[in-house]
C-alpha cells in the first residue's frame, strides 16, 4: 500500500440522515461527498458505506477524508440532504429533529487529534447554516466549546428524545431558530463511536426498556461506554446503542463491564481508549432479555469498528476509490 495513503491524516464522519426509504436520495447524498458539482472526484475522499432503516426512515452514510478535506465533502453532502429531504414530510420510529440528524467527526488514528477535529465540527456547523440558509445546528462533544458536553446530554437539552420534538422550543447554537424544513442538526466531534443495534423477540416496550436502562453505562453494572435506546422496529424491539471509546483501559469486573471479553484499543494523542466489542454487548442484552423471558433475535454492528474503519478507509484510497459502498455490495474491491 501506498506510503502516501499510510501518512494520511484520516477521519471519519458517521453522517445521519433523516431517509432510507428512498434509497436512491441517499446515495445521492453519498455521490455529494465524493464528487465536485463538475463531476470530478473528490481526491482523498471515499464513502465506505451506507447503512439503510427503512422502519427508522434512517440512514448513516459513512464518509472518510483527510482533516484537511472533510469538511467541503461533508458540507456538499449535506447541501444535498437539505435539498432532497423536507422534515416537514418526514415519518420514521427513529427520535430525529433534522434532515442531516447528526454529523460527528472522529479521528482515525494517531495523525490527528480530537481537538482538530472538534475545529472541523464547528467549520462544518458555521458553513452549514451559511451555505443552507434557514438550517440551524447545536454542537456536542469537543466541538461544545468550554463544556464539552456529550451528545445524550445536548439531546435531551433540545428536546431530540421526545417522540414530536417541538424544533422551535429550542435554541440552537449556530444559525437561525430552527423551521420545520431542515429542523435542527448535531455537530460535534469524539473518539470514535460505535453503532450496535441488537432485536430483542417480543413487542413489549416496556421489557426492552428494562434491558436498555439495565445495560447504560450509568447502570449499577452498565457496561462502559454505552447509551442506549429501546426502540419499536420490525415487529420486534431494538436495543439501539451508542458504544462510545472510553479512555484508559478496559475494566477488570466481569459484572457486565468488562465480561471478560477483549476491548479494542487505539490511541489518540498518546492517550489510550478502547471500546467494548460487539460481542460482549449481545451477550449482555441476551443475559439481560433472558431475565424476562425473551430471547436475542440477533445483532448488526452499524458501520465498522475504529480499526475496520482505518483499514478499509486505506484499502479504498489507495485503489482510489471513492464509492466504495458499491464495491462492497458487489463482493469487494478488485486488486
Amino acid at each position: 500500500m501506498a506510503s502516501s495513503v499510510l501518512g494520511r491524516r484520516l477521519v471519519a464522519c458517521l453522517l445521519n440522515v433523516s431517509e432510507a426509504q428512498r434509497k436512491d436520495l441517499v446515495e445521492m447524498v453519498a455521490m455529494a461527498a465524493v464528487y465536485h458539482s463538475t463531476g470530478e472526484r473528490r481526491e482523498g475522499t471515499t464513502v465506505l458505506n451506507i447503512f439503510n432503516d427503512r422502519d427508522y426512515n434512517r440512514s448513516v452514510i459513512t464518509i472518510v477524508a483527510a482533516i484537511d478535506s472533510v469538511r467541503e465533502s461533508v458540507l456538499s453532502a449535506c447541501e444535498a440532504a437539505c435539498r432532497l429531504i423536507d422534515m416537514r414530510a418526514h415519518a420514521g420510529g427513529h427520535p430525529c429533529m433534522g434532515a442531516v440528524d447528526l454529523i460527528p467527526i472522529y479521528p482515525l488514528g494517531e495523525a490527528v487529534g480530537v481537538e482538530e477535529c472538534a475545529d472541523a465540527a464547528q467549520a462544518v456547523a458555521q458553513g452549514l447554516t451559511e451555505r443552507v440558509q434557514g438550517s440551524s445546528a447545536f454542537l456536542f462533544g469537543w466541538a461544545d466549546r468550554p463544556q464539552q458536553r456529550g451528545l445524550a446530554q445536548r439531546r435531551r437539552e433540545m428536546g431530540w428524545f421526545s417522540r414530536t420534538p417541538d424544533v422551535h422550543a429550542v435554541r440552537a447554537d449556530v444559525g437561525p431558530p430552527p423551521q420545520r424544513r431542515y429542523g435542527l442538526t448535531g455537530v460535534g466531534a469524539s473518539p470514535y463511536v460505535m453503532n450496535c443495534n441488537v432485536t430483542i423477540d417480543t413487542q413489549d416496550l416496556a421489557a426492552g426498556r428494562r434491558v436498555a436502562a439495565a445495560l447504560r453505562e450509568s447502570a449499577p453494572g452498565g457496561v462502559p461506554g454505552v447509551q442506549v435506546l429501546a426502540l419499536p422496529h420490525e415487529g420486534a424491539i431494538e436495543i439501539a446503542c451508542n458504544v462510545e471509546s472510553v479512555r484508559g483501559g478496559p475494566p477488570d469486573d466481569d459484572g457486565g463491564g468488562g465480561g471478560g471479553a477483549t476491548w479494542p484499543s487505539f490511541s489518540i494523542g498518546g492517550e489510550t481508549y478502547c471500546h467494548a466489542p460487539a460481542s460482549l454487548i449481545a451477550a449482555r442484552v441476551g443475559e439481560l432479555a433472558g431475565r424476562q423471558g425473551v430471547a436475542t433475535r440477533g445483532a448488526a454492528l452499524v458501520g465498522f469498528t475504529p480499526a475496520r474503519c482505518r483499514s478499509l478507509a486505506e484499502t479504498a484510497l489507495s485503489l482510489g476509490v471513492g464509492e466504495f459502498w458499491k464495491e462492497r455490495r458487489n463482493g469487494g474491491p478488485r486488486m
